[in-house]
């Protein structure tokens, strides 16, 4: 992965030998504004040692250093997409979208007669053009919104566990967070090896909710729209639902989480920076204690952490 500083020194593609096409410089774009987020990890990971004068001052440093690059890359990004016709400036921004879409239809930013006639395809080519232009802005703007929201998510999550002496264990973000979580929790609990791998706990799940369907089936529909033409009874829904928690890497939620307490025997005590902390099988605690201590296993709740949906990481001592 390229540095902070390979990212801020690479040349616009103004001055590359070989021109980049809309799509690759949208691409790289892209791929350089994901790579600055990757390296403010890893910078706000260093800077998590120390005392907290030395964490405190270090975080500052690396919040001013991530300020200064991101504008930059800001900056260049911006004259790169000049260099297509299209300009990031505020103000004028239909004309400026117009810019984009013109460039992207391979046609003149420079001002045309009024009563200049447009062929068939080339107004097919405007709107299509249009179309790309618009989703290219969307994109933008979402991702931009996602940092920010996951940087708040993140401020907020770490403030309350800081207290705690506890920190965010990342986890693969592949489907099985749930399961993969539990999975390092009770590694840790056991001081080893986990007794069930993330498949094992999936089935332990599907088990369990084909056991106790009739209990679970009210929190299933409140939970899930079922179409009324769809020909399959409530028992067969389930029960493919059953399959997809058995056998697929389908997201886990409230009614797993709920499953999961009762299949191990423990309380399961989720952290979140955008919800309140919920803890579920409080009845599993043990006396005495707190966290992981207790027994409990902790988790953390992510509702921006990829822009793939929600997600699930383990928490554990810092």
């Amino acid at each position: 992965m390229d540095t902070l500083e390979e990212i801020e020194e690479k040349p616009s593609s103004g001055f590359q030998e070989k021109q980049e096409t809309r799509d690759e410089m949208l691409s790289r774009h892209r791929k350089e504004i994901a790579q600055l987020q990757n390296k403010e990890i890893e910078l706000k990971k260093a800077a998590a040692k120390g005392s907290k004068a030395e964490q405190k001052a270090k975080k500052k440093q690396v919040e001013e250093q991530i300020s200064e690059l991101s504008t930059k890359l800001k900056e260049k990004h911006a004259e790169e997409l000049a260099s297509l016709g299209y300009s990031t400036s505020n103000v004028n921004e239909k004309s400026n979208l117009d810019n984009l879409v013109k460039a992207i239809a391979g046609v003149s930013v420079t001002n045309e007669p009024e009563n200049a006639r447009i062929s068939k395809s080339a107004k097919r080519r405007g709107k299509r053009a249009q179309q790309e232009a618009e989703r290219e802005q969307r994109i933008q703007e979402e991702q931009s919104n996602l940092v920010s929201d996951r940087m708040i998510e993140n401020e907020k999550l770490k403030e309350k566990l800081e207290p705690l002496g506890l920190t965010v264990n990342e986890i693969k973000p592949d489907g099985h967070c749930l399961y993969r979580a539990i999975e390092d929790q009770l590694a840790l609990l056991s001081g080893g090896a986990s007794p069930y791998t993330y498949q094992d706990l999936r089935k332990m799940v599907a088990a369990y909710m084909r056991e106790h369907a009739s209990e679970l089936l009210p929190f299933f529909l409140s939970e899930n729209i079922i179409g009324g033409d769809s020909g399959n009874s409530l028992t067969d829904v389930f029960e493919s639902y059953c399959k997809e928690v058995e056998s697929t890497s389908a997201w886990g939620g409230q009614l797993e989480l709920g499953a999961l307490t009762h299949c191990l025997k423990k309380s399961i005590k989720i952290f979140s920076g955008s919800f309140p902390d919920v803890e579920m099988g409080k009845e599993y605690k043990s006396d005495g204690g707190s966290g992981s201590s207790d027994g409990s296993i902790l988790l953390s709740y992510h509702k921006h952490a990829f822009g793939l949906g929600e997600h699930y990481n383990s928490v554990v001592p810092n």
